[in-house]
């Protein structure tokens, strides 16, 4: 998101800034996912991506963009690594949704999601099976997503490092992290078990539904 003006120098852009978690530290504890983990993600990695963010942009043409601008303009397709630019404002982006796709509260699925997931994958089951296998099977850094593509159907795909589905069009509906700072502290190297546990307790499942 990108908010209040701030001025380092003779320079006038809109900084972004690290957003507020929903819950407190502590909130998805009981769930899997500790005070220390969301203490460490949040607040120094998630901070560090805004921070480096607005250095990069400060006097250049991108310093007036959003975030979604900043992220289609400067993706390359072609490029076995993406800029610094792209990973930061990337990552930002990635990890502000994330946040409210995880939540404290009831894991129920609302009838609506469930009947176009079950449609789209034959079942819930199936769904979160390929889910887990995309974060699982991910090499190295990356995210696990749910998305509605451009043609409106629901499809699991991965992503490598911070690239996302708006670099394809496409909307994200789930999104999880499979960079190992995100289950290091509570799994080890247990991803798979992280990925099931996000999908069976974690997961704000209205907060998806009103993506869609």
């Amino acid at each position: 998101m990108q908010c209040n003006a701030t001025q380092n120098r003779e320079d006038f852009f809109m900084a972004f800034e690290l957003p507020d978690l929903p819950y407190a530290h502590d909130a998805l504890a009981s769930k899997g996912m500790s005070k220390e983990t969301l203490e460490y993600h949040h607040d120094i990695h998630h901070n560090t991506y805004v921070t480096t963010l607005n250095k990069l942009i400060d006097g250049t043409e991108w310093a007036d963009k959003s975030l979604e601008e900043i992220i289609k303009g400067t993706y390359d397709s072609g490029a076995v690594a993406q800029s610094g630019l792209f990973n930061n404002a990337s990552q930002h982006w990635n990890h502000t949704q994330f946040w409210e796709m995880m939540g404290p509260g009831d894991n129920s699925v609302p009838g609506a999601l469930e009947k176009a997931i079950v449609e789209a994958f034959g079942s819930f089951d199936k769904f979160k099976e390929d889910f887990a296998a995309a974060g699982a099977g991910q090499f190295g850094s990356g995210w696990a997503w749910l998305v509605k593509d451009t043609d409106g159907s629901l499809k699991v795909t991965k992503t490598e490092n911070g690239v996302n589905p708006v670099c394809f069009g496409q909307t994200a509906l789930l999104g999880c992290d499979v960079w190992e700072h995100s289950y290091y502290i509570d799994f080890r190297n247990k991803r798979p078990a992280y990925l099931s546990n996000f999908l069976d307790n974690l997961v704000n499942w209205e907060n998806v539904a009103s993506r869609m």
